[in-house]
Formats: C-alpha cells, structure tokens, sequence
C-alpha cells in the first residue's frame, strides 16, 4: 500500500526557507559559505587526520571520524535543496525523493544524536577512570557502539518513513519547509494520522531521550570528577573544553526537541525551518571545530599531513 501511495501521489512543493517567491542570493553566498566550511571541516577530521595519521588511533578519533562522516552527509541532505530553494523557489519534488530525503535525514540525524553520546561517555571513562580505559574501550566495544548507533537510527527513520508514506496527500501538496520534514509531512496529510503521531511521540521520543540522557550523565560524572581536581589550572582547562562541548550538544539536543516535541497548538512554519537551521546546518558545522580541530594532537596531524601531501610537488 505504501508502494503504491508513492508511485501515484503528486510531486511536493519545497516552498524553502524563506516565504515568498523573491530569491535571496546574499543568502545563498551565505549558507553555500557555510556549506563549503562544513565540509572542508569534516573532511580534514575524516581523511587528512583520523585516515592518515597512525598516531591518532585512540577511540576519540574513531568517532570523530564516523561523526564527520555522519556531518558531512547530513548536511548535504537538506542544504542542495536549501541553497536551489533561495534562487529558484518552489521547488518540484518527487514523492519518491521526499521520502527517501525524509528517511536518510531523520536516520543521519539519530546516528549523530547516539555518536556524540557515545563520545561523552568515551570522555567520561578517560576522566574518572584513566586507569581502566584501555580495557574498557576496547576496538571490539567502540565498533559495537558504532554499530548500534547506525542500525538503531535506520530502523528509527524506516519506521516513521513507512508510517508517513502510507498517508494520504493533497495534489499538489506545499511543503512549508526547505526539506521534507516529518511534521511538516503529518499537517499536510488528509488522512488519519494517529498512529504516526502516536509513533513519533513514544518511540521517537525514546530513541531522542535515550542519548541526551547517557550526555547528561556523562557529563555529570565528568563534573564531579573535574571538581575533584585540586589544580586551579587543570580545573579551568576541562571547564573550558567539557563548555564547549556541552554547548553544541545542547543546541543540537534542544533545537530537535523544541521542533519535534512540543504541542500542535505551539506550531509555528517559521520556527520550525530556523530550528532546523541550527540542528541541520549550524551544529554539524561547528561539530569539527569543537572537538577535534582546536585539539593540539589534530593540528599537529593535519599540518604533518598536508606538509606529506606538499613533498612531492617540491622534488
């Protein structure tokens, strides 16, 4: 059935980010500047640094090379059509390319939300028991998390890509966004749509709650043992990096919470698509810079590692 909803129903109308049909090309410079950041950033963290360098084999490295990845194609998910949307807005879609954008987007978005928890608890097990690290990081253990981060978010999204596609659509339908988004997809159904929201608000909301919980208690592990620092210097220095941190997991956790869970009655098209700015685009963005490029090993790595690249133009 959901096969042939989406082998008959209409072509979707990306209205964009902005409202209107004016295009906004101060605006495309702006987020194509963005987008070429992002993936200079993230592709400097995957292959120059994490690929390249032998010496950064830790666990940190491991996920931050599968959590540039992650950037790399979440952001090219949504910003293509971002970017198209600001010269050329109402931009036709296939049924077939809304869902399968709503899929990878939602199941990129989970695989990030699982990696920077699994991260905070690789932190939290370096700072409170440096001794056992070693054994209890293992390579074995952090592909598991690996793993378990990329099959739960998929079996998420498949779950609510399969819900959303077997509703009903107006022909054609405007979608009031710059990508197609889940919410945005269950107000323009005109079918019944309990069972997707009763999915979205129960399953989805564990599969959110569950990594912003495991943040929350490494971080406070982290706090307690920072405390515990009698070095005036050495307390300031993990402050200043943990803040950091927390700060951009805290825009990613709190701009998806703010869109996907909070009342129909506070629906607002507008806030939604600034939101999603920030969890879509802003926060993979700053991602390569918070946690590995103001890193010294990292510097160190990628200047080795572009200085390697430089050699043989010289001979």
């Amino acid at each position: 059935m959901a096969l042939a909803n989406l082998t008959s129903a209409p072509e979707f109308l990306l209205l964009g980010l902005m409202d209107g049909t004016d295009i906004h090309p101060l605006l495309f410079l702006l987020f194509l500047g963005v987008y070429l950041v992002n993936a200079l950033g993230n592709l400097s963290m995957v292959v120059v640094v994490v690929r390249s360098d032998g010496a950064l084999r830790s666990p940190m490295y491991y996920f931050l090379g599968h959590l540039g990845l992650v950037d790399i194609c979440f952001t090219t998910v949504t910003v293509p059509r971002l970017l198209a949307g600001l010269l050329h807005p109402g931009q036709a879609v296939s049924s077939q390319g809304c869902f399968a954008q709503m899929y990878f987007f939602v199941a990129l978005g989970i695989t990030e939300s699982y990696l920077l928890a699994a991260m905070c608890y690789d932190r939290a097990v370096a700072v409170c028991r440096p001794l056992h690290y070693g054994a209890l990081m293992t390579p074995r253990r952090c592909a598991a998390l690996v793993g378990a981060s990329w099959a739960v978010a998929h079996l998420h999204s498949l779950l609510h890509t399969l819900l959303i596609s077997r509703l009903s659509f107006p022909r054609p339908a405007p979608v009031c966004h710059f990508f197609c988004d889940m919410t945005v997809m269950l107000r323009l159904a005109t079918s019944d749509t309990s069972a997707s929201e009763t999915a979205i608000f129960s399953e989805g909301l564990a599969v959110v709650l569950t990594p912003l919980f495991l943040v929350s208690l490494s971080y406070a592990r982290i706090l307690v043992a920072v405390l515990g620092v009698r070095s005036a210097g050495g307390r300031h220095r993990a402050f200043s990096t943990c803040g950091t941190h927390l700060v951009v997991v805290l825009l990613f956790f709190g701009s998806v919470l703010s869109v996907y869970f909070r009342p129909a009655s506070a629906y607002s098209a507008r806030y939604d698509r600034l939101a999603s700015v920030v969890y879509a685009v802003v926060t993979p963005t700053l991602n390569p810079f918070i946690y590995s490029l103001r890193n010294k090993e990292v510097k160190g790595a990628l200047k080795r590692g572009l200085r390697w690249r430089a050699a043989p133009q010289e001979v």
